[in-house]
């Protein structure tokens, strides 16, 4: 859906209507997302599997701090609370990489085996940093269904930003259980690009 090419979607009446006052926020590669009244969005995803899966995951994550809360959804689409803040991604560009978002990345990593999820990994683009440096998920993806045991494609784009070394230092001096599988990990990754 990157390149905006038109597809249609018969979607019930509750979403219909909706639509009608909602303004367009964005779209991605699953969906388009929209800002409704009472700081709520609807995402419209062009597959309902990939719909199902990340309502399930929204279920799940429903306690944590992390997660958007979800409303309601139909087949093709799911109703939840709105994020706001900046795009971790974007947010590092302008001002770096602090101390503060380094160990709030890592508690976020901590509170993913705590869900249970089998892959322990984020993009940085559906990452969200609010004013206090608090972090949230915008778009989890087969966190119950795929196995990655460390962070590979967030630390690969910390790795494009430039601050991949002053994470790790990070991580060392916090969180050292997790610094050598973590270092080990990455640095072949990075390297050869296998896992």
């Amino acid at each position: 859906m990157g390149k905006r090419d038109g597809y249609y979607i018969e979607l019930d009446e509750i979403a219909e209507n909706m639509l009608r006052g909602a303004n367009f926020l964005g779209c991605g590669h699953n969906g388009i997302v929209y800002l409704l009244e009472d700081n709520k969005v609807i995402k419209i995803f062009r597959n309902k599997y990939v719909c199902k899966n990340e309502y399930d995951i929204l279920k799940k994550t429903s306690k944590s701090k992390y997660f958007p809360e979800v409303y309601f959804h139909g087949d093709y689409y799911i109703v939840r609370s709105y994020i706001s803040g900046e795009r971790l991604d974007y947010y590092i560009k302008q001002n770096g990489l602090n101390k503060e978002i380094a160990v709030n990345i890592i508690q976020l990593i901590k509170e993913f085996k705590k869900l249970g999820f089998t892959k322990l990994d984020i993009r940085c683009k559906d990452l969200y940093l609010d004013d206090d440096f608090s972090i949230k998920v915008i778009d989890p993806k087969n966190n119950y269904s795929k196995n990655c045991d460390y962070p590979r494609h967030l630390m690969k784009g910390l790795s494009k930003l430039g601050v991949l070394d002053n994470f790790l230092e990070i991580v060392k001096k916090e969180y050292s259980e997790d610094y050598g599988k973590w270092n080990f990990k990455i640095r072949r990754y990075l390297r050869r690009g296998i896992k």
